[in-house]
């Protein structure tokens, strides 16, 4: 089985599909509040065990062994996401059932050779993007991007301010690379990276929020009309001509360079995946049957696990991120999974190893560590643990320097050799899983040849997420599939 094709978003190659021709636009947390519980215990003065080797040390095993996943557990969970997906393609079960599975009305994947300039702009998460992409002909692209800040304030606002800032930005933008032309009326790509049913390639209504979002007034109505709404307010030259999530980007993206692209995954602050499914196969489909008989889907599957399937593999840990998140009892797929949620779950495990004094003894006595990054909701950022997993050998320089920087001074060897432990256990887990997705969409589009479009920053970043995501599906995927 090779490598997963990888789509990094600073190439041209991904901004470009993602955008073009006009109609296939696409590109690609949550502040802290107070936490409580697994407050640590005083500890008792002994001498700290030895954990040079943590795996060996029962104690420790004790709490991380619900945090393996057995490859018979990782089948049983394909066989629910299955049924989950049939759900959401079923005109019977779509209104209840988690996995929505929305078609996108994308049918067509581009070939390169599209050219025009259209600029676009993708929103998914704290920070996004404005683009102008210029379709050159042979494939050739030139791009120019800016990035641009989400307040909190309007996170949680109401969803007009939302889409006025965004209109706010674009006028920034275009202003800047000096677009505004007289008589010239630019084609716009929208990527909006949560779930949304889909009427059309340039109408689409917000299911619900994710990734910390709340804005009031935005659930169930048309985010492109309400971008086109903010846009004409401000007098700007700009048509949204399509809306698309991260995930068909990525399949769009990939597809450019290999024909055999059939899904489109995100592996970054949020999870999803998109893959081309046969029309015959999507009951809530109610566009025409013609060639060429097939649709991607945007499968949304952060929700899988909603309705409790996921219980038997989900952890006390697990349990207390959702409690403390936005959005109690949702996305419960992706809050074991994504880049939100996989520093807080490390921290948590931290936090009860230092309860039951295996880890940090006689470091965390003071009331002011309490006050410590440690010991705060969101205090152990995500890239912590990949910096964590890029330690090789004894010195640990990577973990002493997050240990320090999260409020723990003078770290043992053992000390970093435990939560070094912790990191990998907990990103395999969210490997594996999302191995585990990929394995029942390969699987279901059975050809012998399928790519997968992988986009993210967890995916670009962690350094074993994707060779665990890998092995994971050699051994999950039919043997007569190449992926």
């Amino acid at each position: 089985m090779s490598v997963l094709a990888t789509i990094i978003q600073d190439d041209i190659s991904t901004a470009t599909i993602q955008k073009g021709f006009y109609a296939l636009a696409a590109c690609t947390v949550i502040g802290a509040a107070v936490y409580a519980g697994y407050k640590a215990a005083e500890p008792e003065k002994k001498q700290l065990p030895s954990h040079r080797h943590p795996e060996s040390n029962e104690q420790i095993e004790k709490v991380l062994e619900p945090l393996r996943l057995r490859d018979d557990t990782l089948r049983y969970i394909m066989q629910l996401l299955d049924r989950e997906m049939d759900a959401g393609l079923s005109p019977a079960t779509h209104a209840t059932a988690d996995v929505k599975m929305f078609p996108t009305y994308v049918r067509n994947i581009a070939d390169g050779s599209e050219t025009g300039q259209v600029l676009a702009l993708d929103l998914g998460g704290t920070n996004f993007r404005v683009l102008l992409v210029n379709l050159l002909p042979q494939s050739k692209v030139d791009l120019t991007s800016k990035i641009f800040v989400i307040p909190q304030s309007i996170m949680l606002g109401e969803g007009v301010n939302l889409f006025r800032h965004l209109a706010d930005c674009l006028m920034d933008f275009m202003n800047r690379e000096n677009l505004n032309k007289p008589g010239v009326r630019y084609p716009l790509g929208f990527t909006f990276s949560f779930p949304c049913k889909q009427e059309g390639l340039a109408s689409a209504r917000l299911s619900t929020w994710t990734k910390g979002f709340t804005c009031s007034g935005v659930v169930n109505e048309d985010v492109v009309k309400m971008l086109q709404t903010a846009i004409d307010e401000k007098n700007i030259n700009v048509e949204c001509v399509a809306l698309v999530n991260d995930t068909v980007g990525t399949l769009m993206a990939c597809a450019y360079k290999d024909p055999n692209t059939e899904i489109g995954l995100i592996l970054g602050t949020g999870t999803n995946a998109c893959y081309m499914e046969k029309l015959d196969r999507v009951g809530t489909w109610d566009g025409d049957y013609n060639d060429p008989k097939q649709v991607i889907i945007n499968m949304e599957w952060g929700a899988f696990g909603n309705n409790g399937y996921l219980n038997n593999i989900r952890t006390k840990y697990d349990e207390e991120v959702d409690l403390s998140s936005v959005n109690p009892g949702k996305q419960i797929f992706e809050k074991m999974i994504s880049g939100m949620y996989m520093g807080e779950i490390v921290r948590l495990i931290i936090l009860d190893l230092i309860h039951q004094n295996l880890l940090f003894i006689g470091k965390c006595n003071e009331s002011d560590d309490f006050k410590t990054p440690l010991f705060t909701r969101g205090g152990f950022y995500t890239k912590f643990v990949s910096t964590v997993e890029m330690d090789e050998g004894i010195g640990f320089s990577n973990t002493r320097r997050v240990l320090e920087d999260v409020g723990i001074r003078n770290p043992t060897y053992d000390d970093c050799a435990v939560v070094q432990h912790i990191c990998k256990i907990v990103s395999k887990r969210a490997a594996r899983l999302a191995g585990a997705g990929l394995a029942v969409l390969i699987n279901r589009i059975n050809k012998s040849n399928v790519t997968v479009g992988v986009d993210g920053s967890l995916y670009r970043y962690h350094p074993r997420f994707g060779r665990n995501m890998e092995k994971c599906m050699q051994i999950l995927v039919r043997k007569n599939t190449k992926v």
